[in-house]
Order: C-alpha cells, then structure tokens, then sequence
C-alpha cells in the first residue's frame, strides 16, 4: 500500500515533465535588429542596448587572418519530448577593434 502512494506521484511528475516546454537563451527581434544596424557605424553599445547582453561570445578569424570580436546570440522554444514546431533562431555579430559592427549573419526564424 506504501508503495502504491508513492508510485502515483512519481509517475504524474514523469508525466508532466515529458510534456512540458523548454526555452533556452532569451528572445530577440531580428527584423529590429535588422532595421537598426548599420555596418561600420553601429557600436558594440548600441547593440547591448537593443539586444541586452549577448549569450555568448567569442573571437573570429576570417580566410586572411584578420580577427573580430563575435557576440552570439540564440533562442530556442519547443515541446518535449519530441521537439515538434520548435523554434530556434541564432544571430552572430562581428565586431572591428574599435567596438563596430563589421557584419552579423542569422539563421532560423525572425
């Protein structure tokens, strides 16, 4: 009988675990950011100030050596247990010495 007690809300919390929705990073507008940005004039502030702080960042070297502070940013939102009509989207930014945005490239949805 003790057994049973503990059984049923075991299984309800498996239960409610596998159907619950999972999000990770935070949400960003990219059509904003794409309505803002310029290249070459933007600064590493300005962006801060639209986006907040960047999930994750990093250090870019291109083909001819050349080297660009990345900020990354990315969201995902979907269902578990299978993910079905998840949303990710993920933008990388690439800045100059000077703190400039030098380009950016996006994928997932807007």
């Amino acid at each position: 009988m003790r057994t049973e007690r503990l059984i049923l809300p075991v299984a309800l919390v498996f239960l409610l675990a596998a159907c619950s929705t999972v999000q990770i990073g935070e949400g960003f507008d990219l059509r904003a950011f794409e309505s803002k940005v310029q290249r070459g004039a933007t600064t590493q502030a300005q962006v801060r100030g639209w986006l907040g702080a960047p999930t994750g960042t990093g250090v870019h070297v291109d083909t001819g050596g050349e080297r660009y502070d990345e900020w990354t940013y990315y969201y995902g939102e979907g269902r578990l247990p299978n993910m079905v009509n998840a949303e990710f989207k993920i933008l990388q930014i690439k800045f100059d010495k000077s703190g400039t945005v030098r380009g950016y490239n996006w994928s997932g949805g807007k």
